[in-house]
């Protein structure tokens, strides 16, 4: 894969660098075309999300709550894959039941302030 297929990069809670490929953003916003213009949403998922879930093949699935979303309020669920030194992204969309997905056990769960 070459770079220049690359759209954006950010940096998963374990430090690893995840990509999005113009490839893959296709894909999202071809699947759920409500999903198009929420690319910053897509990143800071993984940047910083409410939890993670531990995917059926070893896939992470990182879950982030958004009170506004071009669709109203939503949590956008993004499904990536971290390799040795780095990820990619698989997939992603809104969901209005977190609690579905959350059934795969989380593996991680952002802190709550007191």
């Amino acid at each position: 894969m070459q770079d220049k297929e690359v759209i954006e990069f950010t940096k998963s809670i374990s430090g690893k660098e995840i990509r999005l490929t113009f490839k893959q953003w296709f894909h999202i916003i071809e699947s759920h075309d409500y999903m198009g213009g929420n690319i910053e949403k897509v990143m800071e998922t993984i940047s910083s999300p409410d939890y993670i879930i531990k995917g059926i093949k070893g896939e992470l699935i990182a879950i982030k709550h958004y009170h506004n979303t071009n669709i109203g309020e939503k949590c956008c669920v993004v499904v990536y894959k971290e390799e040795e030194k780095e990820g990619f992204i698989i997939t992603a969309f809104f969901t209005s039941k977190p609690e579905t997905i959350r059934k795969g056990g989380v593996v991680w769960q952002k802190q709550k302030l007191e």
